[in-house]
């Protein structure tokens, strides 16, 4: 468990619940409580009773429930006195975590199919109590986004980020929306090796010198993708109903509180358009990939095209020699050339003729013709 006082002088850090709810809430700035899954579900008692000391309230037995739960989509519930958002995050980790003890680690890494960066997308849940002056995250075990985000906070207070305009978070939604946002960026990061990997199985599905036979893998990248896309529209919902939320919020009371609420407001759209813009490209890298499934049939059927046409061709030039073979190939003493000495030569003439014929006529109708590349 990690525990920050940020306030505008600057930022400290501990690991004691316990003294956080003996000596209560600093004057100024506000308290993140960052913990693991497990960790909180081990010592909720304690974390109720640091927010009972805090902030005078409790989280109900549902929110309990839904920040424990590893399966729960992203979504968002408020009360009177605080908000609660689950968000799946996007984020590259190797370490699956037990769904029948939520937060614990296993020891096996899960046997899926599909490529290897698919494969290291970690889609489990963050869940976010957001009280006027604490927030509250549980995060997974180990979890990188938690520690990153730790990192760059106790960056912006050194002397050089003062000086270059560094703004530490001013409210526990403030903080909320900044780890969200690092959350859907890191996302963004690995589109790269995502595209690169698509685009691989897309030359080979077009390539017609190679024969493709990684189906298992490209319909586990289809399932991955589409798996991606819902989550992302759970997070684009779950955004959406916390930024109508914030409109219903009571009229700030001085200049200071409007300008921070015009903020909050700013950046809650800035992580939804974040948002949209990973719905954007999931889908695209989906409809990529159906694409080119779709345009590797369309190249085999017409290579059997092209192979029926030959065969066809063919067919008919021999049709009119098989004829001739099978007329002179009679057993009858009147048929013509059969008594002469260059009657075979003539019809072999005649064969030569009526092909060379065929092979003309067919190619003026294109039907030898090949596309050019």
């Amino acid at each position: 468990m990690r525990i920050f006082h940020i306030q505008p002088s600057g930022l400290s850090e501990s690991d004691d619940l316990s003294a956080l709810t003996a000596t209560g809430l600093p004057a100024h700035g506000f308290v993140w409580v960052a913990c693991a899954r497990r960790e909180f579900e081990v010592e909720q008692a304690k974390v109720q009773a640091m927010l009972q000391a805090l902030c005078g309230q409790q989280l109900v037995d549902l929110h309990i429930s839904d920040l424990i739960n590893n399966h729960l989509p992203s979504h968002y519930d408020y009360t009177s006195q605080y908000d609660v958002l689950v968000f799946r995050r996007l984020a590259a980790g190797n370490r699956p975590t037990d769904l029948e003890n939520p937060g614990a680690v296993l020891n096996r890494e899960l046997s899926r199919g599909g490529p290897p960066i698919l494969r290291r997308i970690d889609t489990s849940p963050v869940g976010f109590a957001v009280f006027d002056r604490v927030l509250l995250t549980v995060h997974p075990t180990d979890c990188t986004v938690r520690d990153a985000y730790a990192a760059k906070l106790l960056q912006a207070t050194s002397s050089e980020s003062r000086a270059a305009g560094a703004r530490l978070p001013a409210s526990p939604a403030d903080l909320m929306l900044r780890i969200i946002n690092q959350m859907v960026d890191g996302f963004l990061e690995l589109r790269r090796e995502l595209t690169h990997q698509l685009d691989h199985w897309q030359t080979e599905l077009l390539n017609p010198k190679t024969r493709f036979n990684n189906w298992n893998s490209l319909l586990d990248a289809r399932l991955s993708l589409h798996y991606l896309d819902e989550v992302c529209e759970d997070q684009r919902a779950a955004l959406q109903d916390w930024i109508e939320a914030v409109k219903t919020w009571p009229d700030a009371a001085t200049a200071a509180e409007r300008r921070e609420r015009d903020l909050l407001q700013v950046r809650s759209r800035d992580v939804l358009e974040h948002i949209e813009r990973v719905v954007h490209h999931v889908r695209r890298l989906e409809q990529s990939v159906e694409t080119a499934v779709q345009l590797h049939f369309s190249v085999q059927g017409s290579r059997t095209n092209d192979i029926m046409r030959t065969l066809t061709v063919l067919t008919a030039i021999f049709l009119p020699l098989n004829l001739v073979t099978g007329f002179f190939g009679m057993n009858f003493d009147g048929l013509p050339l059969i008594h002469r000495e260059s009657g075979a030569w003539m019809a072999v003439g005649f064969m030569v003729v009526i092909s060379i014929g065929l092979v003309v006529l067919f190619w003026r109708k294109r039907y030898l013709a090949r596309t050019p590349r």
